[in-house]
């Protein structure tokens, strides 16, 4: 559960026109001392309020709660979000230190995505892929540190609210996006495999009592009924019957936009002016490809001459050196044999101090979260530092002949290293290695994605310039990986707030991003799923 950050300070308690005011707050200690005991009570209450997200960063206390998302536990969600900007109102945000002060921020813009999400997104309306509960399942069940009859009792509870939270869902629909229909149905199969495979063998290895296991058989088995009769829900009675009447369109418009972004990025840049930013970046990515494309033209078209266009002059020698690639069965052995390489380079450069305790695993990706993207880090959280990040990565074996050599183009020998720089290391999963040793809770389980996200991005530049991989061919794919992010953010925003088709996203993503048409239509999919 990613909540919105936004600044968004009420000080009303706080603000006063004379000094008075601040020193008896002060006398009175709402400063420090008391700031830091008030978070240790805010966190556990953020917990029981949302157990899921608990047991995805490895708070286990709640494993047995599913909240209901009816306008009950909405109205919950707002009451909460409310009493928390109360008790922040009684401290004197001008005593705090600065950790403290982020903090405080971080909890209040906390606060506004809660009001945000359920007042003005209202995704819960519109995006029936919200009620998944793939994810919650597999927390609960993966975490080691827990007899295995415990996980199973928290389950057997859990598992009994699935058919109540099911009916929540039909409840809160109204009119859905056909592309958020269609992915609830494709990961909510996709978590028929834990009651299939999970559970069966879970319970062969434990010690529950038979009155325990026929509970947990009885639960187990009217929580699988309820996915399936939803699935089938959104198959027969929604997507077969979806109009123009009764569905919302995936794009989000100008104004939602405009807000999830300052909610979402917290940037001192609005979207527009974002806007102007990456298109002035693609201008100049788009020089510097030309020079080296021009640098590398006769090692690869010996005796040819070069085409006056300069867009198709690089597309041509894109094109050239992405057949170098590996073999389609060889992508996921292809992506391990990498990582201790990125380890080595690191450590013989002192890069980056590593932490190799910390387990690194490469797996398929689940079908829970299957069908956003092609690749991507599951990472422990800051209660259980010790856990598998698990790098998940989306095989080849259901892709077409046609589409796995563009996939396999697009993720070449060149890219499928800046890719293994972004996803691991040293990118996303040494992060949060980093992230868990924060003595702030607050920052950990609050952190802004844009954050996140820069630091894969800044790693991918420091490699480069560390002289890993050193090339011509390295530059010039790491430029078109640069543009990518670059023309990540124009798709999305011209998708949403200027009504772009399909077509015009192709011919962007294609003709001067350079990517192949694979990877076009999958960021086509991404950005009909998301925003921002």
């Amino acid at each position: 559960m990613k909540r919105i950050l936004y600044v968004a300070l009420g000080f009303a308690l706080l603000q006063s026109c004379n000094n008075h005011h601040s020193e008896t707050a002060k006398a009175k200690g709402l400063g420090n001392k008391d700031f830091e005991q008030y978070k240790n009570r805010f966190v556990e209450d953020l917990w029981k309020m949302y157990p899921g997200w608990a047991g995805g960063v490895g708070y286990h206390k709640y494993d047995s709660l599913l909240p209901i998302p009816n306008d009950a536990e909405r109205q919950h969600e707002l009451k909460f979000a409310q009493s928390v900007n109360d008790s922040l109102n009684q401290f004197n945000f001008d005593s705090l230190d600065a950790n403290n002060k982020t903090d405080y921020k971080l909890i209040a813009n906390f606060t506004e995505g809660v009001r945000f999400s359920i007042n003005e997104f209202k995704s819960y309306e519109w995006d029936p892929s919200g009620y998944n509960i793939g994810e919650a399942l597999f927390n609960v069940i993966d975490y080691k540190k827990m007899p295995v009859e415990d996980k199973l009792r928290n389950l057997s509870k859990k598992l009994a609210a699935v058919p109540a939270y099911y009916e929540a869902a039909k409840k809160n629909i109204k009119k859905p996006t056909k592309e958020h229909t269609e992915l609830a149905i494709t990961q909510n199969k996709g978590s028929v495999y834990f009651f299939e495979k999970v559970f069966p063998d879970s319970l062969k290895t434990s010690k529950l009592s038979e009155s325990e296991v026929a509970e947990f058989n009885r639960n187990s088995d009217a929580a699988k009924k309820a996915v399936l009769d939803y699935v089938s829900w959104l198959q027969k009675d929604v997507l077969a019957k979806l109009d123009s009447t009764n569905s919302s369109s995936f794009r989000i418009g100008k104004a939602l936009y405009a807000k999830k972004f300052k909610l979402d990025i917290d940037s001192r840049y609005a979207a527009s002016e974002m806007y102007k930013i990456a298109v002035d970046r693609k201008a100049f990515l788009h020089n510097e490809m030309n020079t080296i494309t021009n640098q590398l033209w006769s090692k690869y078209f010996k005796g040819q001459a070069a085409p006056a266009d300069t867009l198709e002059k690089i597309r041509m020698m894109i094109d050239k050196i992405s057949t170098q690639h590996c073999k389609r069965e060889d992508f996921m052995q292809t992506v391990e044999k990498q990582l201790p390489e990125l380890t080595a380079f690191i450590n013989t450069h002192h890069l980056l101090d590593l932490d190799s305790t910390k387990p690194l695993k490469i797996r398929k990706t689940p079908d829970y979260a299957a069908g956003v993207a092609g690749a991507g880090i599951n990472w422990p959280g800051v209660y259980d530092k010790d856990a598998t990040t698990y790098y998940n990565v989306t095989p080849l074996t259901n892709y077409t002949a046609e589409k796995a050599e563009s996939y396999l183009r697009e993720y070449n020998n060149y890219v499928l290293q800046i890719l293994n720089i972004h996803e691991a290391i040293p990118g996303h999963y040494t992060q949060h290695i980093y992230a868990n040793r924060q003595p702030s809770i607050i920052k950990n389980i609050l952190g802004n994605g844009a954050m996140e996200e820069g630091w894969a991005c800044y790693v991918e530049r420091m490699m480069i310039e560390q002289g890993y991989n050193a090339s011509p061919e390295m530059q010039l794919f790491y430029d078109k990986w640069n543009l990518r992010e670059a023309c990540n953010f124009l798709l999305d925003y011209n998708i949403h707030c200027n009504n772009w088709t399909e077509k015009q996203v192709m011919d962007l993503i294609v003709k001067e991003a350079f990517q192949q048409s694979a990877e076009a239509k999958e960021k086509w999919n991404r950005a009909t799923l998301t925003q921002v």
